[in-house]
């Protein structure tokens, strides 16, 4: 009865301009001292890790351990900003109430590219993740570390033009979500409808950018790891994954808003409703693609290409192919199916906690065995660095939250996204 007065209250504010409105104090307040613990443990493991890690005989481990939860983070933020435009571009009314979430997971992009200074530093390491190409002499047949097919590729791996590739990547990744987030808090100041226009015409032109982006920086971050390799199709599975982990993120989110005493009776049984439709629907296109890349290359059997899955289907390594099958798509397809465990906000938690856990661990396969391609193993490091690098990831994001209100009430659209039911 509460959360029926309470929606009947904001849509009374949205109608009579000069009511009292309580969208406003929907402000994240209430848990700033664990906003500042979660933070306080993401700096402290964060710095366990640094100074372990840069010791002699961790230096590889923690390079490969710290690359595979910054990216995580990364394909985080990728997700929200791709939802946020996407919300935009096709006028997405449902949306609206837990909009403010993927926002300001997408503005992380500024502490994601000081974040990444450790890989930059492993850039010009020996020990580094990138050492196969990052090397001076590649490309001199006179020399110990010519590559004949590297030499091929030089033009694309090296230093000087990855670094302008990953600067660039950020410059507009930053922008972007930068600007949808400016945008989105003046409109809840101005309650001007005129905004949304903007943002739709910016998610126009940046939906094709932040698409070949986020494809490029996977070559670059992730199938550069083994440059003897490539798929064409590596972006659209970096994509997939990362898409399907935004939305998981913003359903527990919300849960844990909610628990908090927040946004009861704003976002709903049918919101968490859509956000497991979509967190199955890109459960079922991850795995249709990441089937797709492995019948292409089975289908060729060209070495070079098929070597790839090899490493993958031995050593050990082929106990965490079955387990990424089973537990990134035959469970989460079973499990949500059903439209009651899409609606009770415990059930979709333990998916969307599960699914998390399969998006780490889909990169942890996709790196990992070019590092220990003689026997699969996890490391202590892979733990520490994904947790650290997380908490500082939800400490920021839950910061921003808290200086704004975490409903975007000045959205024209929210009253439809209040009023939202599945049919």
């Amino acid at each position: 009865m509460s959360d029926t007065l309470q929606r009947s209250s904001l849509l009374t504010a949205l109608v009579d301009p000069v009511a009292p409105t309580t969208v406003g104090d929907h402000a994240y307040t209430g848990g700033s001292r664990g906003v500042l613990i979660l933070t306080l443990i993401g700096i402290a493991l964060l710095s366990v890790s640094l100074v372990v890690g840069f010791s002699e005989p961790l230096r590889e481990q923690f390079y490969f351990s710290y690359l595979i939860g910054w990216t995580f983070c990364l394909s985080l933020a990728l997700g929200s900003l791709f939802a946020v435009m996407i919300k935009h571009l096709v006028r997405a009314h449902w949306i609206v109430a837990l909009r403010r979430i993927p926002e300001a997971a997408a503005a992380s992009f500024p502490l994601l590219a000081i974040l990444f200074i450790p890989i930059l530093i492993g850039l010009f390491d020996a020990h580094g993740p990138y050492h196969h190409w990052a090397v001076e002499g590649i490309a001199d047949p006179a020399d110990s570390h010519y590559d004949e097919i590297l030499a091929g590729k030089v033009a694309y791996l090296n230093r000087p033009f990855f670094l302008i590739r990953i600067a660039l990547y950020f410059t507009l990744w930053t922008f972007i979500a930068g600007r949808l987030w400016w945008l989105s808090l003046l409109q809840d100041t101005t309650r001007n409808a005129g905004i949304s226009a903007r943002q739709r015409h910016l998610s126009a032109w940046g939906i094709p950018v932040t698409g070949v982006t986020t494809a490029f920086a996977s070559f670059d971050i992730l199938m550069s790891l083994d440059p003897h390799w490539f798929s064409t199709i590596f972006g659209v599975y970096f994509f997939s994954g990362a898409f399907m982990a935004a939305f998981a993120f913003v359903a527990l989110c919300l849960m844990i808003l909610q628990r908090g005493g927040m946004l009861r009776g704003v976002v709903t049984a049918e919101h968490y409703h859509d956000l497991g439709k979509l967190m199955f629907g890109f459960v079922v296109f991850w795995a249709y693609i990441a089937f797709s890349q492995y019948m292409l290359y089975w289908y060729g059997g060209i070495p070079e290409e098929t070597v790839w899955f090899k490493h993958r289907l031995e050593h050990g390594w082929e106990t965490h192919s079955a387990v990424l099958l089973v537990g990134h798509f035959i469970l989460p397809f079973i499990l949500l199916l059903p439209r009651a465990v899409k609606r009770i906000p415990l059930l979709l938690g333990i998916m969307a906690v599960w699914l998390l856990v399969m998006q780490w661990f889909d990169l942890h396969w996709l790196a990992m065995p070019v590092l220990h391609g003689d026997h699969a193993m996890f490391h202590w490091l892979d733990i520490v660095c994904w947790a650290a690098l997380v908490c500082v990831f939800c400490g920021a994001m839950f910061w921003r939250l808290s200086r704004h209100s975490i409903v975007c009430s000045g959205d024209p659209q929210l009253g439809k996204s209040l009023r939202f039911e599945n049919v």
